[in-house]
């Protein structure tokens, strides 16, 4: 769940990359960089921590170009700790690569060692987008035939990463005096839109971003959402082309986007988040009619921000008062993408505040977006019962999170979820609520897709069906060895 954006310009492209990345931020809190090309020169800069804090003006100004890349991180694989593993990663041949991307790669073990045997690549890191790109830069110097790259070559080159790389991965690369390329993989798990903003004689310029959000705050026309396998290829003079480049592509995106990743703002995939996020309030009060004992609810609460509009479509179907009870400060980090338990543990406090007039003598229906390590719904339900809550009853407008997320979340590990082993009474136990209600998983998917061309979601997480990659029991035991090591 990194956020990534490209795009070319008919200016200096800096300031246009760093904005976007600002408005990205969401998706991804522990390091950014920035990388633009100026001819045949790639400039760029990479450091921890969030946007605001890692460009000063210097940095901008070496940053020159009319094309640009830019990446907010979310450690999935690797070290959050290491400069070195943040975005974007740079090849030098041919021509000259950097790239960035969104998503995890599930052969990363056949990958390293095809890399170092047969392709003869050193690897620096353990980052799976340092494969990435190094895979692209081999397939692309194999595809290219004289000294002029043509997009003919490019797509062939990712017609056969296509047929290497296993997993999800929303990518986009500068080419070095040659153009910006963006492909994404063959089930369009992770997310990818394409905008255009014509710039009279000058000719379009171009966005590529993983939220639509990117494009109306630019004054950039959406165009389409790059299709699951297809690569977008944007040469020097401002010409676009494209070709699906897998041989059975899916869209099968990823319903955690919906669920909490995204914006509210952002359309993905034909779906507007917010629309799904009320039909999911929808759905998730017709669960709660069955299960909770709903005639002395007083109030219902959402937990600040991506949960509040299903909790408002679950007041108005239940016919109870909706009120605003916990106060969020907006200094703090989203919790859940945190790295470290300890750290996530610490902020919810300093993330959130129940204000004791709203939960005094009460029965509370909180609503929030999923549960995942239930570090947070515990300290939730804690703070709710010490401003005087009478009674507690949480909900999830998503279904139980009980298996690994492989393809770019943060939940590689199953002893660290709280639904996993558990039925939904210890599960309310552990988390200290009088009742525990949660979204069914077909409620949660029909709501999500709901009036759009998107016929399936990603949803390994709550159903352990995993659909790219060869996802086995020993690979996930491996994931988790190395996440614990």
């Amino acid at each position: 769940m990194c956020g990534i954006v490209g795009i070319v310009s008919s200016g200096p492209v800096n300031q246009q990359v760093y904005d976007s990345l600002s408005l990205l931020q969401h998706r991804g809190q522990d390091s950014t960089g920035i990388a633009t090309s100026d001819g045949n020169t790639i400039h760029m800069h990479r450091a921890r921590g969030q946007v605001r804090e890692a460009y000063r003006t210097r940095d901008m100004r070496n940053l020159l170009g009319t094309m640009g890349l830019g990446h907010v991180r979310y450690t999935t694989r690797g070290s959050a700790s290491s400069e070195e593993e943040s975005q974007p990663f740079y090849v030098n041949a041919p021509y000259g690569i950097v790239l960035v991307h969104n998503g995890n790669l599930t052969n990363t073990r056949e990958l390293t060692q095809e890399l170092f045997t047969v392709d003869r690549r050193h690897l620096n890191t353990s980052s799976d987008t340092e494969l990435l790109v190094n895979v692209l830069a081999n397939e692309l110097q194999a595809a290219i035939s004289g000294t002029e790259l043509d997009p003919d070559q490019v797509f062939t080159a990712i017609s056969r990463l296509h047929e290497r790389v296993e997993g999800s991965y929303a990518s986009i690369a500068l080419i070095a005096g040659q153009g910006l390329l963006a492909f994404r993989d063959p089930f369009g798990i992770r997310p990818l839109v394409l905008g255009r903003r014509s710039q009279g004689l000058v000719g379009d310029e171009w966005v590529v971003a993983s939220e639509s959000l990117v494009l109306e705050s630019g004054g950039y026309e959406f165009v389409r959402d790059i299709a699951p396998g297809e690569a977008v290829w944007i040469g020097m003079d401002g010409e676009m082309v494209s070709r699906q480049c897998a041989a059975n592509p899916r869209l099968i995106p990823c319903s955690f986007e919906y669920v909490y990743l995204a914006r509210p703002d952002s359309i993905m995939n034909g779906i507007s988040v917010y629309e799904a996020r009320l039909r999911l309030g929808n759905r998730l009060a017709d669960t709660i009619e069955r299960y909770a004992p709903t005639g002395n609810i007083d109030v219902v609460m959402p937990i600040p921000d991506s949960a509040r509009p299903a909790a408002m479509q679950v007041a108005q179907k239940l016919g109870v008062e909706y009120r605003e009870g916990f106060y969020k400060n907006r200094y703090v980090g989203r919790t859940f993408i945190m790295p470290g338990q300890e750290q996530r543990k610490k902020s919810v406090k300093q993330k959130l505040n129940a204000m004791s007039s709203e939960f005094k003598g009460k029965n509370v229906l909180i609503v929030d977006d999923s549960i995942v390590r239930g570090t947070t719904s515990k300290e939730i339900v804690e703070m709710a019962r010490a401003a005087g809550a009478n009674e507690v009853t949480f909900t999830s407008s998503a279904p139980p999170v009980r298996y690994p997320h492989v393809y770019g979340i943060n939940m590689p590990t199953r002893h660290e979820l709280v639904a996993s082993g558990r039925r939904i009474p210890e599960i309310a136990t552990e988390l200290g609520a009088d009742h525990l209600i949660y979204q069914e998983v077909a409620d949660m998917r029909d709501a999500i897709i709901e009036g759009s061309d998107v016929t399936d979601l990603e949803m390994s997480c709550f159903t352990g069906e995993y659909i790219a990659g060869n996802v086995t029991e020993e690979y996930l035991a491996w994931v988790e060895r190395n996440q614990l090591s």
